[in-house]
């Protein structure tokens, strides 16, 4: 009587099913999608973009820069002064030296503030630059 009661014993101990292996497998997968994921950087306004013929789609992109139909320059949801423009492209090109930046120029924008943020692009040492278009 003594061995079937081992025998019971030991066939609900066999029927427990360990969860460890497959916690592990998705907490691996979890931290790949993490590492491997691309975050995308906001600007901070809806912009009308203009038209054009001959848009090109750009792969790499790590910083973006809006201006606004009233000139304003919005850089990661933040309203950004002019002279602030080169300091804040050289932070977040640093954080992402393989990325391009894309500026967003609203239509009806100035094109003062456009060559003004062009100009800052070039002083950070950018040289993936483009202007985002409708196509």
């Amino acid at each position: 009587m003594a061995r079937r009661a081992s025998r019971i014993s030991r066939s609900d101990d066999d029927s427990d099913i360990n969860l460890t292996p497959m916690l592990d497998v998705v907490f691996i997968m979890l931290i790949f999608f993490i590492v491997t994921a691309t975050f995308i950087k906001q600007s901070g306004i809806d912009v009308i973009r203009p038209e054009a013929r001959t848009a090109e789609q750009k792969p790499t992109v790590s910083l973006l820069v809006a201006i606004g139909e009233n000139g304003d320059i919005w850089i990661d949801k933040q309203k950004v002064d002019v002279t602030a423009v080169r300091a804040h492209i050289e932070r977040l090109h640093a954080e992402n030296p393989k990325g391009g930046l894309v500026i967003q120029a609203d239509r009806g924008a100035k094109s003062e503030k456009l060559m003004a943020v062009l100009s800052a692009a070039r002083a950070a040492g950018l040289t993936e630059v483009a202007i985002a278009t409708d196509s």
